[in-house]
């Protein structure tokens, strides 16, 4: 049995929790949050340190589970996925994109890219085709043999995206994705990110900053591991 038998929901997490034991105390990071997220939204998840929109991010995530609640991620159930179960769900169905890029600095951009599909078992000419086609989608046709120290932060931060997107995943996970970027670069990475959103894809953004929130269509704030405002919802 699935969250939505239609298709059209995503994500649906109810009455989810995360606690953490540090030095002796009980850290309460999500309390009971209610989620539900359709195909094709983009939204901004906001709040000030230790609000908990990291923590709720991971747990979308598939990178931590809840302590409570249940968490549906397109019509599968995977608050109850044992740990090798969450791995294939993260390499099909997740793409992530963080603010420190993390590529192999050896590797080209065209072989990190190609890193996703090969954990999955794609053929390696499949994997090649895929992984063109995703970096000539994020302007990088020029630059595919390139490795990380010899392009820009911004184009990096490109490579990352277009690793994010070889596998067609269900959604795009993106913590502080222009956290390392000036100000210029910010802009063309957010204008990357409206373009991706204009194509179909599902996007969570998790930010601190009011301007990178202003391309979401619907924005998400949370207080002390709990949602306080969901504006823009569908």
């Amino acid at each position: 049995m699935t969250a939505d038998p239609s298709g059209a929901m995503v994500i649906r997490a109810e009455g989810v929790e995360r606690h953490y034991r540090m030095e002796g105390e009980i850290i309460h990071a999500l309390r009971g949050v209610d989620l539900t997220v359709r195909r094709n939204e983009y939204i901004a998840l906001t709040g000030a340190s230790g609000s908990g929109k990291s923590t709720l991010m991971n747990v979308l995530g598939c990178l931590d589970t809840p302590d409570a609640g249940r968490y549906w991620l397109d019509g599968q159930l995977v608050s109850e996925m044992n740990d090798r179960e969450l791995a294939r769900i993260r390499n099909r169905e997740i793409g992530f994109v963080f603010q420190t890029f993390n590529l192999l600095p050896r590797a080209s951009a065209l072989a990190n890219v190609e890193l996703p599909l090969a954990y999955g078992g794609v053929p390696r000419a499949e994997r090649l085709e895929r992984a063109r086609l995703v970096l000539e989608q994020v302007g990088l046709a020029d630059r595919m043999q390139h490795r990380p120290a010899e392009m820009s932060g911004g184009q990096r931060q490109r490579v990352a995206i277009a690793r994010a997107l070889v596998n067609r995943p269900a959604i795009v996970l993106a913590d502080e994705p222009t956290g390392n970027l000036d100000s210029a670069t910010s802009g063309e990475i957010m204008a990357l990110f409206d373009a991706l959103h204009d194509a179909g894809n599902t996007l969570i953004v998790v930010t601190h900053e009011a301007e990178i929130a202003a391309h979401s269509r619907r924005t998400i704030g949370m207080v002390d591991g709990r949602i306080t405002s969901d504006t823009g919802a569908s």
